[in-house]
């Protein structure tokens, strides 16, 4: 049984959305069960509706919910420990779950975890995982927005982090991880970057493949299983590719009602349409994972539906399904012990 907690006060619609998507969730895995953190005289009404659910769930009253427009330092201040958004991760840490979902705000969300979780041992910094469609299926890219910057040991960190992820999440024995740079040539690039490769380059790591420099237009094309960037950058690009694919999106719904031509050719080729939809869908790759902390916790996007609420709760199933911590842990594990000696790297 797999436990997941969920702040369900949390979002920009409300939540009859986190307990629809609890209910969609459950129909796909029904080996889970859920604590949902909010006000009472809000979710009971709802739970009523789904009574699978209501098996499924207990539902702990917190009075306090955090704005989606609070400063992280003044959400700290005012929902630690009453919080739904605080309860929600605090359960993770006692144990009494597995994992926390949350659609609230991001940098408060960020903020509770590392008050709350604390870092892993060696980590200067979590990062914000997410789940990219591209031509080869999907693949991982972070950091997406946790912090801003990155030094070269700490764009090592995202790398093996986000290569366990990828052998929790797509089950790949030996991930290919790129860092995302202005070219492929060594030469390019800020010195941070350069650093980070020359030290990936120079790793000896079983359990990921560097595969070097790549660039933004390999995003698309899913040229490998794992993108390194830094937070600015990397949120740049994420709000990006969900604006361009509104932009597609639209521009394919004016073009196919322009004329009675063009309406024929949507009802012929209505299926084609169909999965192009649903491959732009954000709502099929929803939740951003936080690595790096001691304890799972999935950010949901503010404003989405029921239905990409429930992604994000399958990707914390998946992770913690496949073990993602204990990958984590055992890579970080396995390259210190391999390029650090007890005086420290210089002397390896």
């Amino acid at each position: 049984m797999i436990r997941i907690s969920i702040d369900v006060m949390g979002g920009d619609v409300g939540p009859q959305v986190a307990i629809g998507g609890a209910a969609q969730a459950l129909t796909r895995h029904p080996d889970i069960s859920f604590l949902l953190y909010g006000r009472k005289d809000a979710i009971e009404p709802l739970l009523a509706g789904f009574p699978r659910l209501a098996e499924r769930a207990e539902v702990i009253d917190c009075e306090v919910t955090v704005e989606m427009d609070e400063k992280p330092s003044q959400a700290l201040r005012r929902g630690r420990n009453v919080s739904s958004m605080w309860c929600a991760i605090d359960a993770v840490k006692e144990g009494r779950s597995d994992a926390a979902v949350s659609a609230g705000n991001t940098g408060a969300l960020m903020a509770m975890a590392m008050f709350c979780l604390r870092t892993m041992p060696t980590i200067d910094r979590p990062a914000i995982a997410g789940i990219w469609p591209t031509l080869r299926g999907e693949s991982i890219v972070l950091d997406i927005g946790a912090t801003i910057g990155a030094d070269a040991k700490q764009l090592l960190d995202f790398a093996l982090m986000g290569g366990a992820m990828a052998r929790a999440l797509f089950e790949i024995k030996k991930p290919t991880v790129g860092l995302i740079n202005v070219g492929v040539e060594e030469v390019k690039g800020v010195e941070q970057v350069k650093e980070a490769g020359k030290l990936l380059r120079e790793a000896d790591i079983d359990n990921l493949e560097y595969a070097g420099f790549v660039e933004g237009d390999d995003l698309g094309r899913g040229t490998v299983d794992v993108f390194v960037v830094e937070g600015f950058t990397g949120n740049i690009a994420l709000k990006t590719a969900e604006g361009t694919a509104r932009q597609i999106a639209e521009y394919l719904r004016s073009s196919m009602s322009r004329t009675w031509m063009t309406r024929i050719g949507y009802v012929l080729a209505r299926s084609a349409f169909q999965m192009l939809r649903d491959k732009l869908d954000p709502r099929k790759v929803n939740g951003g994972v936080f690595l790096g902390l001691n304890g799972i916790v999935i950010k949901s996007h503010g404003g989405t539906d029921a239905e990409g609420y429930a992604s994000a709760i399958d990707v914390a199933y998946d992770m913690v399904h496949n073990g993602l911590q204990a990958k984590i842990q055992h890579d970080l594990n396995e390259y210190h012990a391999r390029n650090e000696s007890p005086m420290g790297p210089e002397a390896a």
